[in-house]
């Protein structure tokens, strides 16, 4: 049973001229909407469409925007304070990146969906900052909610994620830290060099276990050397197993394989 009628009202072409306290303007479509320094105190904008709008310098304070839908609208210079986004949506619309620390939805999967609408929204504007911004808090708001999924005591949790599904998501959990850990998760090639950097250490323990004397120094130098040339895959007088060499070219690979995605996907952004 639905109500073929939704009650939208189309409001077209208008202007704010005065501030607005505690009104109702939900399920509104506003387009070419106009405001310029404008208050907007305890306002009901719940399922609005702001479609071609222009709101510069205006302040909204303790507004809701539950399942408002945000299209190719400008809010330069625009403020929000204790403001509600659940589930709303933002395409090619100009908005500080301010709301990501301000106005993010308290459950984590909220902010998640909040953070990740966000960046797609600066993706299209070509906003590396507001894009880079966005990821973090989406891929922490992510972390937090794997998190929480398996080990909170909270109703919701504990009723959505048992049995099959909570091992589901305890795979995803360790995949996820795992992914942090080696390259932020596709984020930081910091991290990825720090990766490449424990593998050679790891390696060049065992090239000195296995072909030096552990209780000399200058075996720990050379091995560290020997390490890094086998990676590279500089030929070397050590004689490595060859299932050993194998596995250092496909770890190669796979970090060379990372560092391209996180250098192709940091220009894409630009």
């Amino acid at each position: 049973m639905y109500e073929a009628n939704s009650k939208r009202k189309l409001v077209v072409d208008s202007v704010f001229i005065e501030n607005e306290i505690s009104k109702d303007y939900s399920n509104h479509i506003f387009q070419r909407l106009t405001a310029v320094r404008k208050r907007f105190d305890r306002v009901d904008f719940r399922y609005a469409v702001f479609d071609g709008g222009y709101l510069r310098d205006c302040h909204f304070d303790s507004c809701d925007f539950t399942g408002a839908k945000f299209i190719s609208s400008n809010f330069h210079g625009t403020k929000f304070c204790g403001c509600r986004f659940e589930y709303a949506v933002f395409e090619r619309t100009n908005i500080g990146i301010e709301i990501l620390d301000t106005e993010s939805p308290r459950y984590e999967n909220l902010k998640m969906r909040f953070a990740r609408t966000l960046r797609l929204n600066y993706q299209q504007l070509g906003d590396v900052k507001g894009v880079n911004k966005a990821m973090e808090l989406e891929l922490e708001a992510w972390c937090i909610h794997l998190r929480k999924a398996l080990t909170s005591d909270e109703e919701y949790y504990r009723k959505k994620y048992h049995g099959y599904l909570w091992f589901k998501t305890l795979i995803e959990y360790m995949y996820f830290i795992f992914g942090n850990f080696v390259w932020g998760n596709g984020e930081s090639a910091k991290k990825l060099l720090r990766a490449v950097f424990l593998i050679l250490i790891g390696m060049s323990f065992y090239d000195v276990f296995m072909f030096e004397d552990p209780s000399l120094l200058e075996s720990y130098k050379k091995g560290i050397g020997r390490a890094a040339a086998a990676f590279m895959g500089i030929p070397i007088d050590a004689a490595y197993p060859k299932p050993y060499l194998a596995g250092v070219t496909f770890v190669r690979l796979v970090a060379v394989g990372f560092l391209l995605s996180i250098i192709i996907k940091k220009y894409n952004r630009r």
